[in-house]
């Protein structure tokens, strides 16, 4: 693969579609630094910043910190500083970002989708609760995110986790962030392929890798060989899906250039097989191509969505072959959507005879005493470990036949619900304005009363409706893919007040269907009457629907006065 950190330039054997004006792409010759944020990639790799931390920041405490190194490099180590508490959010836009740094840090913990043992666990819960006030929230990227951290602590915390075989290097910023895999891999009875040898040998490369830390921008990745698509691999950078070719077996289809926030699009699928030890090669080779093409002119447009968009899957893939992988993939269907949820909620037979169980904190806000509790719990009863999900839940592996209502009832007692309502198992919601930057709303708090509420207006939902609140429109929620996605933003009430609100979206999915849901024109609901809102919608779906119907079908169909909840339908009753 060529190494284009350097100002040579390979002979191209394809020819590359040229955008009307230079986008910084690097293997086009495009050098100069077009941002500051490209600035301070070349100013010094970002990976440089760990001694500092450790030896100079950590030492002389948060004021010593330089401003690239704060509000940039600390990203490439997990660390962004968190909201000064007290600015609302119709001041989040209209504020520099060193107005609203707090002095204190969410770190973000990545798992890969590994295997959480007792001592893992433990230790994920002693940094909770020796450092982060007690803080720890399941993210939908399978992390844990820590609140409340001090710069002085950060030697301490690493330590730790190094000690447990975790980091939060690479966690956040402009590179190969947090690697989603399949939370039951090796153990699923209908599981198509174990993904985890790939992931852990892509760790092993190309994290802490230098050819690999200055990307465009972000860099997402998700491998499953799950039917379920519990991965969402739709709305990744790069994206390995378990397929099964009629003469080569199990192996990997790959997906690229999936990607949510302001600009959704979905991945498009090259319809390859890819063996499971060619999946490291693969994913350097399209991780290559965002770091070489991928545009740096704009942070807008630096995704690799917008490359694949603008190529064409064809041609992504004649460079991927040609130029870096330097050989022909097989070609084969894709597989089809899912048939399942893909959140593992409930009790489920592993193919050796145990048992796996997936349960649901409210909206992935848990504790630092709820993960020390679930390592004593795995250690308790034998378990192999626990993995979390990518819709803010956990799993726990290992259960023998005979342990499974104990170790039910033992997350239970640690607010883990493995037989959860429906609002409770499909509401999620992303940090919110309590901690982030970026927010509008609130969304943790507001989320929990939500589901309280529809809890009691909806006891016996007979059909799954998801939930996605979301504080801005950056969509770390997944907004535009629920059947009810929540985008904060600042609303009107009847008064003519400014107060917290969100724009609509209804009918989106990922995995079982993919589609965005439909924003509605002109339509803002404020935060105090999301309730109603919700309720006249549901109760709408509920008269209105045929036999069968899905929410988001019946979203397609729908009257827009119902959509708008200004009408609420009856259902029949039951005869």
């Amino acid at each position: 693969m060529p190494d284009l950190r350097f100002d040579s330039q390979p002979p191209r054997a394809t020819e590359i579609p040229r955008p009307k004006r230079a986008e910084g792409q690097w293997s086009l010759g495009q050098r100069e630094p077009l941002n500051k944020n490209e600035q301070s990639k070349k100013d010094d790799d970002p990976l440089n910043v760990r001694d500092r931390i450790l030896y100079t920041y950590s030492k002389k405490g948060f004021d010593s910190i330089d401003p690239a190194d704060l509000r940039g490099r600390f990203r490439w180590m997990g660390l962004y500083t968190q909201r000064k508490p007290g600015i609302d959010g119709g001041r989040t836009g209209s504020m520099e970002e060193e107005e609203l740094d707090d002095r204190f840090f969410m770190m973000r913990v990545r798992s890969d989708g590994a295997l959480l043992n007792a001592k893992a666990l433990r230790a994920l819960g002693s940094i909770g609760t020796d450092f982060a006030r007690n803080s720890a929230d399941i993210s939908d990227r399978q992390n844990i995110q820590f609140h409340w951290i001090q710069i002085e602590d950060v030697p301490a915390i690493w330590e730790r986790l190094d000690e447990a075989g975790l980091s939060s290097l690479e966690a956040c910023g402009d590179g190969p962030r947090p690697f989603l895999g399949s939370p039951v891999a090796g153990v699923a009875a209908d599981e198509i392929i174990d993904g985890t040898p790939a992931l852990e040998e892509i760790k092993r490369r190309y994290l802490n890798n230098k050819d690999f830390s200055n990307l465009p921008r972000k860099f997402k990745t998700s491998v499953t060989g799950h039917p379920s698509l519990d991965t969402v691999p739709a709305i990744n950078d790069v994206s390995f899906v378990g397929v099964v070719h009629p003469e080569h077996g199990p192996g990997f289809d790959l997906w690229v250039g999936g990607g949510l926030s302001t600009n959704p699009m979905f991945a498009q699928k090259l319809g390859v097989w890819i063996p499971l030890d060619e999946v490291p090669d693969a994913w350097a080779g399209v991780t290559g191509i965002f770091r070489d093409y991928g545009y740096r002119r704009l942070r807008s447009k630096a995704r690799l969505k917008f490359l694949v968009a603008d190529w064409g899957v064809e041609k992504f893939r004649e460079v991927l072959e040609n130029e870096y992988l330097e050989k022909k993939l097989v070609s084969m269907d894709s597989p089809p959507v899912s048939t399942e949820s893909g959140d593992h909620v409930g009790v489920h037979a592993q193919k050796d005879g145990n048992f796996y169980i997936g349960a649901a904190p409210v909206v992935g806000r848990i504790n630092g005493e709820t993960l020390t509790g679930l390592g004593d719990l795995v250690e308790k009863f034998a378990l192999a470990g626990a993995r979390l999900t990518a819709q803010q839940k956990l799993v726990v592996l290992g259960v023998a036949p005979a342990d499974v209502d104990a170790v039910v009832a033992g997350l239970l007692e640690l607010g883990l619900d493995a037989k959860p309502s429906n609002w409770r198992r499909n509401t999620m919601a992303c940090t919110g304005i309590e901690y982030c930057k970026l927010a509008i709303v609130d969304t943790k708090e507001r989320s929990r009363a939500l589901i309280a509420e529809l809890e009691k207006r909806f006891p016996e939902l007979d059909t799954p409706i998801t939930v996605n609140v979301n504080g801005c429109p950056n969509a770390c929620a997944r907004t535009q893919t629920a059947d009810i996605g929540l985008k904060g933003m600042i609303a009107l009430d009847e008064d003519g007040n400014q107060v917290e609100g969100f724009q609509v979206h209804l009918g989106g999915g990922i995995g079982m269907h993919d589609t965005f849901g439909k924003k509605l024109r002109a339509h803002k609901v404020t935060s105090a009457g999301l309730d109603d809102y919700i309720t006249n919608v549901v109760t709408a779906y509920l008269a209105d629907r045929t036999d069968g119907e899905s929410f988001a079908a019946w979203v397609v169909r729908a009257d827009e006065v119902l959509l708008r909840g200004e009408k609420a339908l009856e259902p029949e009753p039951v005869a």
